[in-house]
């Protein structure tokens, strides 16, 4: 098994090294690909020193199995052909191809067979908001059809890459040293600050990030379901946070969702208010799982329900869930 990662001097690049050796991955050989400013760095795995590959129009990728890519949309559609053109399988995490018909949007958790049928051998890892908030609708699905879905999301600023990890904290020591506060990745201040806008605006007023949350579930899921978002970054380093009420066709009990969420793939129930126990991106960062708590009756709708989820979106909203694509298809033997 030979495997490549596009972006490999990336946040999501590294995590996928991370990840590759934490899960033990079965691969045999590892390359890595960068851009003009990367390539030449080197990163150890599993004890070797890797050298990263500059990416180029070539025949790199012959003899390759699996690609991660982690370098941007422009980068993904300018390379798709030649990484994939050899028989590897590329698992893009950009939103190149999120929502074109012939390449499958997967969650492993939610609709792992949808990777199966790749006409192109691409297939799309979704947005991190999205995919941390599947793996808890999932488990509701399960109890009764979700018509619709309002989601206020709480997003780290580790979505925006680790050099916005770092203009947090030299924002939050600028503002404590009484100096100028630099801002570079966000349209405002961060530090002690909220900023209702991620991504650009459409013309019906929702971001981009916005619309990919009401996109990809209703791709993802195979379903009519509405979803209706509200995408806030917030001055927390790593792990998005989500504050979800969902619509079903019959009333769930917050009985019934606690031992849904309980069972489901994915998912870790933290929900126990009495102790103040409920999930915190600051103590989740780093984590596998999605964590859920805060389950209750939506007093506004009989039949809704409302719960809090945290995941770490450089990790399950990224590089776990692609990796885990990729188990999938070895494990069910549909690697060339």
């Amino acid at each position: 098994m030979k495997v490549a990662i596009v972006g490999a001097s990336g946040a999501v690049g590294q995590e996928f090294l991370r990840v590759l050796e934490e899960r033990n991955f079965p691969l045999d050989e590892l390359v890595l690909f960068g851009s003009s400013r990367s390539a030449g760095r080197k990163y150890t795995f599993r004890g070797k020193e890797i050298e990263v590959k500059l990416l180029q129009h070539n025949d790199d990728f012959k003899g390759v199995d699996i690609a991660f890519t982690s370098a941007g949309a422009g980068t993904t559609k300018e390379f798709a052909e030649t990484i994939t053109k050899h028989g590897a399988v590329l698992i893009d995490n950009s939103s190149a191809y999120r929502m074109d018909e012939d390449v499958p949007l997967v969650v492993p958790e939610v609709n792992p067979e949808d990777a199966l049928n790749r006409p192109r051998n691409v297939i799309a890892n979704p947005n991190c908001t999205t995919i941390q908030m599947v793996v808890a609708l999932k488990a509701i699905e399960g109890l009764s059809h979700i018509k619709r879905v309002h989601v206020a999301t709480y997003q780290a600023a580790s979505g925006a890459g680790a050099a916005a990890m770092d203009e947090l904290y030299e924002q939050y020591r600028q503002v404590l040293a009484g100096e100028p506060v630099t801002v570079d990745k966000f349209a405002y201040q961060l530090a002690f600050n909220l900023i209702p806008q991620i991504d650009v605006f459409t013309d019906n007023g929702y971001t981009k990030e916005e619309m990919k949350m009401f996109n990809e579930t209703r791709k993802i899921m195979h379903s009519d379901i509405q979803v209706s978002a509200m995408c806030v970054r917030v001055p927390a380093l790593r792990s998005h946070s989500e504050s979800i009420w969902v619509e079903t066709e019959r009333p769930i009990s917050p009985k019934e969702a606690r031992e849904a969420f309980a069972k489901g793939e994915g998912l870790v129930l933290m929900d126990n208010p009495a102790e103040k126990e409920y999930p915190m991106p600051l103590f989740l960062a780093g984590k596998d799982p999605v964590y859920v708590g805060r389950i209750r009756k939506d007093l506004a709708n009989e039949n809704g329900l409302t719960f809090w989820i945290v995941g770490d979106q450089i990790k399950k909203g990224a590089a776990l869930n692609a990796v885990q694509i990729a188990e999938y298809l070895i494990k069910v033997g549909n690697v060339k």
